[in-house]
């Protein structure tokens, strides 16, 4: 029996047996058997892949990967929102291979990068799938774009995302797994757990050979979050589902794929129709921030922002700037919505907010 078929049987058993306290524990334990499973099935094929992988050199302040089947259009909308020349066509697989842009915008220069067009089962190794899609691992942001027509690719190409590791729009739950030498299991929690108990838990990690650990859970997790956690290779990125080719559709037709899909972005790559609002999303949702800089005794300079996250402090911004400024650095002065007065002084953990003006100061 080859491991895919491992896999079938434990699923059709996972399917027959009713879920209740009494059989949480065996479902965990048959959930935790897929998983390495589909881990080895995925490394087997991979490895057999032949021809070169994607190379890609990250660059600016942010990476965005745009996923989708071929023929959606990605090629037209890389060079709408971007400095790029990728190859347009009008038939399958135009784009061949790893294809960067960058888009400008709000001084944030954001790379994005257009990737072959994927198939199913590509997360298994077809169509070079699982190299293709080991891009988006790194991203900051997945767009996955569709025809409007076919809307019902959005859940293959998040399956197929969610098997090479990727769990988009999802919170990297809060668990804690250290394994010891003695001691049995033991199991601790934050807050009360309405999906496990030690039982199951101690199911699941007993299936990872693991007989002897302590077990921290601050988030009320899933089964199947806390099998991601002892997986250990899982990336947590944001996520966002645009609809392209608007043009050709009617507006009734429109009306419903809105309401089934509400969260959607719906554009026209080729008719340049809600390109601009697609750009703010990209920016809103890698949470960027401009800060200008104001060196001492002189004004601050509002037209090169410094580019950082959400939440950043102004240790990140010293250290993004040149390790001196973290060695020598003695205070800082903020003007903005982060202080309460303007010219507030400052130490290195002050978080800053968008358009905030900072003056570093560094020991003489």
């Amino acid at each position: 029996m080859d491991i895919d078929d491992k896999i079938k049987k434990i699923e059709d058993e996972i399917t027959k047996t009713p879920y209740n306290k009494a059989t949480s524990h065996h479902i965990g334990k048959l959930k935790a058997k897929i998983s390495k499973l589909k881990e080895e099935s995925i490394q087997r094929k991979s490895s057999g892949t032949k021809g070169k992988g994607f190379h890609v050199k990250k660059a600016g302040d942010s990476t965005v990967v745009l996923v989708g089947f071929p023929s959606v259009g990605k090629s037209t909308l890389l060079n709408e929102i971007t400095n790029a020349e990728s190859k347009v066509g009008a038939y399958q697989f135009t784009t061949l291979d790893i294809v960067p842009g960058v888009m400008e915008y709000k001084g944030a220069k954001i790379q994005i990068f257009d990737i072959p067009g994927i198939i199913t089962g590509a997360a298994g190794g077809k169509g070079r799938g699982r190299e293709i899609l080991s891009v988006a691992r790194s991203a900051d942001l997945i767009i996955i774009v569709m025809d409007v027509f076919n809307p019902k690719h959005l859940e293959v190409i998040l399956r197929e995302l969610r098997d090479v590791g990727i769990r988009p729009n999802e919170k990297q739950p809060d668990i804690t797994v250290k394994r010891n030498k003695l001691g049995g299991v033991h199991v601790s929690s934050t807050i009360k757990l309405s999906h496990l108990d030690e039982k199951i838990i101690r199911s699941i990690i007993n299936e990872y050979g693991m007989h002897n650990a302590d077990v921290l859970l601050r988030d009320d997790v899933t089964i199947d979050q806390f099998i991601d956690a002892l997986e250990a290779n899982r990336t947590y990125i944001p996520a966002v589902a645009v609809l392209n080719k608007i043009d050709l559709a009617d507006e009734e037709y429109l009306q419903e794929i809105k309401k089934q899909f509400p969260d959607a972005i719906f554009i026209s790559a080729d008719q340049k129709i809600n390109i601009d609002n697609l750009k703010d999303e990209i920016f809103d949702r890698l949470k960027l921030i401009r800060i200008y800089l104001k060196p001492q005794g002189k004004k601050a300079d509002y037209e090169d922002p410094l580019i950082i996250r959400e939440g950043s402090t102004v240790k990140d911004v010293c250290g993004k700037l040149h390790r001196e400024f973290v060695k020598n650095f003695r205070q800082a002065n903020i003007w903005g919505s982060s202080v309460k007065f303007e010219s507030q002084k400052v130490g290195f953990d002050h978080i800053l907010n968008d358009k905030d003006v900072l003056r570093i100061i560094l020991k003489k």
